[in-house]
């Protein structure tokens, strides 16, 4: 989930277009950075301190996140590697914009 979302977003181009690439990035994807071709996720759950808390905010919204968070605790779901998986979609009003490849 979060290190493909790296990869690609690493290698877009200026254009918004995905291209072959190899070697290592640095890139940290945060709510103000937004995400350009990524478009949904499909990730585990991470704990509250995790800094992958903010690429999940960039790609569906704190209010999104935060909602999927609390029915996945009153659900009892379990966390990270040897858990449950949920997918994330962008809010369509508020992050959707930030993902050039949607047409909303």
């Amino acid at each position: 989930g979060t290190t493909a979302v790296r990869a690609l977003e690493s290698a877009v181009g200026a254009d918004g277009v995905v291209r072959p690439a190899e070697g290592w990035t640095d890139l940290v994807v945060t709510p103000r950075r937004g995400v350009r071709v990524v478009d949904g996720l499909l990730t585990g759950l991470h704990e509250p301190q995790a800094s992958h808390l903010l690429m999940l905010e960039a790609v569906a919204g704190r209010e999104a996140l935060r909602h999927g968070y609390e029915a996945a605790l009153q659900e009892r779901y379990l966390w990270h590697e040897f858990g449950d998986v949920h997918l994330l979609l962008p809010d369509e009003e508020r992050n959707a914009p930030n993902c050039s490849s949607n047409e909303w």
